[in-house]
């Protein structure tokens, strides 16, 4: 019996280091899926799968020793401690002596509700047994390797930095997860970031929390750091296991729109700013419209060009009141681009295609017409004159400004970074009386990103277009035999 029990342990100690590069199988293979408190379940939920699957697609790619960041804006009650139980059971199962911190807004948050469900999810792991779960920490039960082999659950404190300074695990693995992660002061996020510098080790850093400030070092994480950061915002209702009789309940209390359903539900977050160029009201409307009779109207599609820097290229269209996101593309160059608007000109047929370029996007534009492709291709020059002198400063002032008139009664993508991108802009009337929206460096200084989509979307109203030409009936001639 002691041979038998002994094979199936060394069984086991194989069967977990297969999965070391590859959370997501781990979490499907050792937990007791459909049976004891997991009996409804089958596996981790999907939103709970992508994320691993993301971290098994880094740790099995050639940055795997380049620090993996990972940020997710949530609704309440969608199984954010089960991931944490998860991805701290993996990375303490398949690599020896690896380091975990574990810390949250608070410290009751910490002992009451993050310790808890990780201590319950560890005892349903299949290898429980190699672990000690205290009220603070998880350290393992081989000999010798207590104090290098552990999860510590640190609350935070700008008092005791220490606690985050000291991590160092050379040529292994560190995990630094924060819980309700909007509540965590900056300096933390400061000092955490600093640590993590270790050469040829597999660095893990992930974010989750209820979106609750619409600033701080989370926001920026799908803000100004949103290159950096891997980032997921997840709608309670798309969550299956939650309940969704009560979400709705609650979206028919406060209103879809609503600072309650936006975050602790939709896993967004809030809009502030009284002089902001556009209403998040008239956004949030327009994400959840649906414009209709819009196939006779011209199509106008656009592109706003960035080419290896922070900024992405954004493709899309406008079609009447209704605008659409097709593309978005980071580190790509102009070429590139150019081609990916090339193959969406023979797709779509736009009765015209304007193109940023301003900098980098004119070589966009030249690759476009020394393709053939010139027939109604346009120019956006954002300093360029408006029609409307008396009223804007600049095109993309005026863009914008008709952008913001049409918004009321316009659908466009149920998209968070371009909700962002149209709210994110400030406006201000210079001497002359003209409105100046604010430049995008000036945004850049204020902690925002670059308006991308937003300035993708504000194009299609750098130009007219006369409608597509209705078809003249022309009938039949008739024979004289009728």
């Amino acid at each position: 019996m002691a041979l038998r029990a002994l094979d199936l342990e060394s069984q086991l100690i194989e069967e977990v280091a297969e999965t070391s590069n590859d959370p997501l199988a781990f979490a499907q293979r050792f937990y007791p899926w459909g049976e004891k408190e997991l009996a409804l379940s089958a596996g981790p939920r999907k939103w709970q799968s992508s994320i691993l699957a993301h971290l098994r697609d880094h740790l099995q790619s050639a940055n795997r020793f380049q620090p993996c960041f990972i940020a997710v804006a949530s609704g309440k009650g969608i199984g954010k401690s089960a991931l944490v139980s998860m991805i701290i059971d993996w990375a303490m199962s398949t690599c020896g002596d690896c380091k975990i911190v574990v810390t949250a807004n608070t410290g009751t948050q910490l002992a009451t509700k993050t310790v808890p469900e990780v201590a319950k999810w560890t005892r349903l792991s299949f290898n429980q047994h190699w672990w000690e779960v205290k009220a603070t920490s998880i350290t393992s039960r081989q000999p010798g390797h207590e104090r290098e082999w552990r999860t510590d659950f640190i609350p935070w404190s700008k008092e005791n930095m220490e606690a985050f300074s000291g991590l160092h695990n050379q040529h292994k693995r560190i995990v630094v997860i924060f819980d309700e992660a909007s509540g965590i002061h900056d300096t933390i996020w400061d000092n955490t970031e600093g640590t993590l510098t270790d050469e040829n080790t597999e660095l893990i850093w992930i974010a989750f929390g209820n979106p609750t400030r619409p600033y701080g070092k989370f926001r920026d994480c799908f803000g100004k750091n949103r290159n950096v950061w891997k980032t997921f915002q997840i709608d309670a209702r798309t969550v299956e296991g939650t309940n969704h009789v009560e979400q709705q309940r609650q979206v028919e209390a406060h209103g879809e729109d609503s600072y309650h359903v936006r975050i602790w539900i939709r896993g967004e977050f809030p809009l502030v700013g009284s002089d902001q160029f556009i209403a998040p009201a008239d956004v949030d409307r327009a994400r959840h419209a649906k414009a209709l009779a819009i196939d006779h109207l011209p199509k106008i599609l656009s592109g706003d060009i960035a080419r290896f820097g922070d900024d992405q290229s954004v493709i899309g269209y406008r079609q009447g009141r209704k605008a659409v996101i097709l593309e978005k593309l980071r580190g790509k160059d102009t070429a590139f681009v150019g081609d990916r608007m090339i193959e969406w000109i023979n797709k779509l047929r736009p009765d015209a295609t304007v193109v940023d370029t301003d900098g980098l996007g004119a070589g966009t534009y030249d690759h476009i017409r020394y393709r053939g492709f010139g027939d109604r291709l346009f120019e956006f020059h954002g300093n360029a004159t408006p029609k409307d002198t008396k009223k804007y400063s600049n095109l993309r002032s005026e863009s914008w400004g008709l952008m913001r008139d049409w918004l009321p009664t316009a659908e466009i993508p149920d998209d968070p970074e371009l909700a962002d991108d149209l709210v994110g802009p400030l406006y201000y009337y210079n001497p002359k009386g003209q409105l100046c929206l604010e430049a995008k460096d000036d945004m850049k200084e204020r902690g925002l990103w670059s308006p991308d989509c937003g300035d993708m979307l504000a194009m299609t109203f750098g130009i007219t277009v006369a409608p597509p030409r209705q078809q003249q009936y022309v009938p039949r001639a008739v024979s004289q035999w009728g």
